[in-house]
């Protein structure tokens, strides 16, 4: 006699085999295409300096913390918070893209929230999973401790709070901000995905390779859901490779939807600069730059840095690449993290 399987069985049976071959297909993808040239790791007196901390809070999402702060800091100095992608850890990013040395020139602290891999195998901030992302819970909570943390016990400025976060580390920098919008002043989602975009790892397969069809106020009311008593939003830049063949360009094109429709902005009222490296786009709003889109072109998946990055002989990172704009300089502009007046004379 033949034994049928219920068909309920036999299609999760498919979807797993789906689920397989995607995820096989994404990491050949994130393996093999990244065009640019690669970024070598800088040489700085900064490099190497991360300290991990423990004891930062409760740490219900099992993050490591690691942190730099630069000697003689003043108090009531800036903290910026950088999430790193997939594949990647805290120290290798900040060895390639110079955050640390910026953070020793500039005079602020930098900190570094890290996956571990029995969160997840392959390093990423779990950004799809409802309970990581949710508020006070999981990994955003985690991280909210190591901010409140850092702030308290080096005295810092808690009103000049930026973060940046390329790929997942992006999609979970962009959780922070819809959620504890009041503890940022603001931040950049480099490659990243909007919020609200997955709740399990197919969809957010599904969503990272096609996007997913939203109008803006559907983006923005997920945002909204989320921070329903928000009292301002920070400024948010996007940047985005358009030749990026793991996160889809549709994704920075819906981020853009996503905080146009929550600050309240007209898409057709923004302004465009080209470059020699591709465009700006910015949408303003009392007198600053609210929302910003740097698209670069032929770029594909990473943090854009100048070639002025590179360490001779220095190993290299797969995603910071080169290219004729710096991410991490151009923020410092945007945030008003200017060098010190005497830095500046000596220099």
């Amino acid at each position: 006699m033949t034994l049928k399987l219920p068909i309920s069985l036999a299609r999760l049976f498919k979807r797993q085999k789906q689920l397989r071959r995607l995820l096989e297909r994404t990491a050949r993808a994130t393996r093999s295409a990244i065009k640019p040239k690669r970024v070598r790791r800088a040489r700085s007196v900064a490099s190497k300096r991360l300290v991990e901390i423990e004891g930062f809070g409760s740490n219900p999402g099992r993050l490591s913390m690691l942190f730099y702060r630069p000697p003689h800091l003043p108090e009531r100095a800036p903290l910026v918070v950088v999430l790193h992608g997939c594949l990647q850890t805290a120290q290798a990013f900040d060895d390639a893209s110079g955050f640390a040395r910026l953070a020793a020139e500039r005079r602020f602290a930098v900190l570094y929230p890290q996956q571990t891999h029995s969160n997840n195998p392959n390093l990423c901030f779990n950004w799809f999973r409802p309970s990581a992302v949710a508020r006070d819970r999981g990994e955003l909570l985690s991280i909210r401790q190591m901010i409140d943390h850092a702030c308290a016990k080096h005295r810092l400025d808690a009103s000049r709070v930026y973060i940046v976060g390329l790929s997942a580390g992006g999609a979970m920098a962009n959780a922070l901000l819809a959620t504890y919008p009041d503890s940022f002043a603001a931040g950049a989602i480099v490659a990243g995905l909007p919020v609200g975009a997955a709740r399990d790892a197919m969809t957010a397969l599904s969503v990272m390779n096609s996007g997913a069809s939203r109008t803006p106020q559907e983006w923005g009311d997920l945002v909204r859901a989320v921070s329903p008593q928000a009292r301002r939003w920070p400024d948010i830049s996007i940047w985005q490779g358009d030749d990026d063949r793991v996160v889809s360009p549709v994704n920075a094109e819906a981020c853009r939807d996503q905080w146009l429709d929550v600050h309240g902005l007209n898409a057709v009222e923004g302004t465009r600069t080209d470059r020699s490296w591709g465009e700006i786009r910015r949408w303003n709003a009392d007198g600053r730059a609210a929302v910003s889109l740097y698209r670069i072109r032929g770029m594909g998946h990473g943090l854009p840095v100048k070639a002025a990055a590179r360490g001779a002989g220095a190993k290299s990172d797969r995603f910071i690449l080169e290219t004729d704009i710096s991410a991490p300089l151009e923020l410092m502009q945007l945030w008003g993290l200017k060098r010190p007046t005497s830095l500046r004379r000596r220099a």
